[in-house]
C-alpha cells in the first residue's frame, strides 16, 4: 500500500494506485469553479477532471447540477424554507362494531366442493363459492377436448 501526502491530506492507494482512503469533500464553491473551467472554449472536461484528480463522470454530474442552478453560492446558504403542517386524525371511523364472522362447520366447508372427473382419470376440485357463469365456461371448454 502506498501513502501519499499532499499539501492538504495524506491519500492511501491500494496496490493498483486507487484511492482507499476517505474521500475529500468538495464545497460548493470548488465544484462551481471545476465546473466553469469545463466550459471555456476548447476545454475537456476529462482534462480538468484529471487535472484535479477527478473521476470524468463526477465532474459531469457537478455540471448537471450547475447547469439546474443548484451550484449557487447563496441557494446552498439560505435556510430551506418551512411550511407549517397540521396533523389530525380521520374522522371517517367505523361507528357501529364489525358483525361476528360467521362460523361455518365442516360439513357445510365439505358441503361447498365440486369434484369434476374426466375421462382421462384427471379430476378438477372447486371449494368455496363457484360463479355459474365460470364454472359453465369450464365445464365447456373441458368437453370439447
Amino acid at each position: 500500500m502506498d501513502t501519499s501526502v499532499g499539501a492538504d491530506e495524506s491519500v492511501v492507494t491500494d496496490s493498483l494506485g486507487r484511492r482507499t482512503g476517505p474521500r475529500r469533500q468538495y464545497s460548493v464553491e470548488e465544484k462551481r469553479r471545476i465546473v466553469e473551467e469545463t466550459r471555456v472554449k476548447g476545454a475537456s472536461v476529462s482534462s480538468v477532471a484529471r487535472r484535479y484528480e477527478l473521476n470524468a463522470n463526477q465532474v459531469f454530474a457537478w455540471r448537471q447540477l450547475y447547469r439546474r442552478g443548484l451550484l449557487n453560492p447563496e441557494a446552498t446558504s439560505q435556510a430551506p424554507q418551512m411550511l407549517p403542517v397540521r396533523v389530525s386524525t380521520p374522522t371517517v371511523l367505523p361507528t357501529k362494531p364489525a358483525a361476528p364472522a360467521e362460523k361455518v362447520t365442516r360439513r357445510e366447508r365439505t358441503s361447498r366442493q365440486i369434484e369434476i372427473k374426466l375421462s382421462n382419470g384427471h379430476s378438477v376440485v372447486l371449494r368455496g363459492r363457484v360463479d355459474s357463469k365460470t364454472l359453465a365456461r369450464v365445464l365447456d371448454m373441458l368437453a370439447r377436448r
